[in-house]
């Protein structure tokens, strides 16, 4: 062999080597600490359809970020509106009603006074011999009929004030449905999927747009038995993006599974999946995510730094280091 090919098999057995030992060392974790590799994921919400009907605009896209109670999207509820005018035109009627059984009532009382009155004359007349005793008769049988009238008018009243009441109540039952045509952003999050377009008939319950909340970011893990069971709730983390590692974001634990499971496909070697591991979540506080909500995205991979031990000292290399706001 050619001293020119040992020489070139030296330095290629010195260069696998130190790439192996630096992997090594890029592993290595300080005492009271555990890395382990993950997503960043977000939870999504779907803005769905009440109410199936036609679509009538969209108005965001996919990327927006939209603030709370936003408006998303609009279907058509020309058929509810005058369904809503008809409803209002019978209450108006129903009130009508209710100020013409107010006028009967005060004619049937004031016909009721006359017909006491009445009946006291004869009474009294008769009491003196100037009456007959048929008037007397009549006189007390106008009153009770009196006396009824007033009865019937006062149910008028009641019935008249029922009808106002039902028919209101269709009216407060249909603009209640009209809000529901209206769809608003149930958070402050951004658009991931667009899922309908304008002209497009839904059926209830369909699906238009899939937000993120990006304040409730956080990145799944899998830590094996004796770190897991080490962890508490709120133990510091640190995050490092694949793509940015020259950034450290502060996150803490918020979820340690109570079983064990095996891990996904995507975790590691075929080893490491065949393990029962115990799922965690590393989540970034929602502060941090709205001062820095114009860069946050999902999916992106990572390694996450938790603290096992209380005590135990971050080193300086997972200092807090976050990109400038602007």
């Amino acid at each position: 062999m050619s001293r020119s090919l040992i020489i070139g098999a030296f330095i290629a057995a010195i260069g696998i080597g130190g790439w192996l030992w630096y992997g090594t060392q890029g592993d290595d974790v300080p005492g009271g600490f555990v890395r382990a590799n993950g997503r960043i994921e977000a939870t999504r919400v779907d803005v769905a359809t009440r109410y199936g009907g036609r679509l009538e605009e969209v108005l965001v896209g996919e990327g927006d970020f939209v603030e709370a109670r936003t408006v998303i999207a609009r279907i058509d509820s020309s058929q509810l509106d005058a369904q809503l005018r008809e409803a209002d035109a019978t209450v108006e009627q129903a009130r009508q009603s209710l100020v013409e059984a107010e006028a009967l009532l005060a004619q049937r009382k004031s016909e009721l006074v006359f017909a006491e009155q009445q009946l006291a004359r004869a009474e009294s007349l008769s009491e003196r011999g100037f009456e007959t005793g048929e008037t007397v008769d009549l006189r007390r049988s106008e009153m009770q009929t009196a006396t009824a009238a007033v009865r019937s008018a006062e149910a008028g009243i009641a019935r008249a004030k029922a009808t106002i009441a039902a028919a209101q109540s269709t009216v407060d039952r249909l603009k209640a449905d009209l809000k529901e045509y209206v769809l608003l952003a149930p958070g402050a999050g951004r658009v991931q999927y667009r899922l309908a377009e304008p002209g497009e008939v839904l059926a209830a319950g369909a699906k238009v747009v899939t937000m993120l909340d990006i304040s409730d970011v956080y990145m799944t893990v899998y830590l094996p038995t004796d770190d897991a069971g080490r962890l508490e709730y709120g133990s510091e983390a640190r995050i490092v993006f694949d793509a940015a590692p020259e950034y450290v974001v502060p996150a803490s634990v918020t979820f340690v599974a109570s079983e064990a499971q095996f891990t996904p496909k995507y975790v590691e070697t075929e080893q490491e999946r065949e393990k029962l591991m115990f799922r965690v979540e590393v989540t970034i506080p929602p502060e941090l995510l709205e001062q820095h909500r114009d860069i946050v995205k999902t999916g992106l991979p990572g390694v996450a730094y938790l603290r096992l031990e209380p005590d135990a000292e971050w080193p300086e290399d997972l200092a807090p280091r976050l990109p400038d706001v602007h």
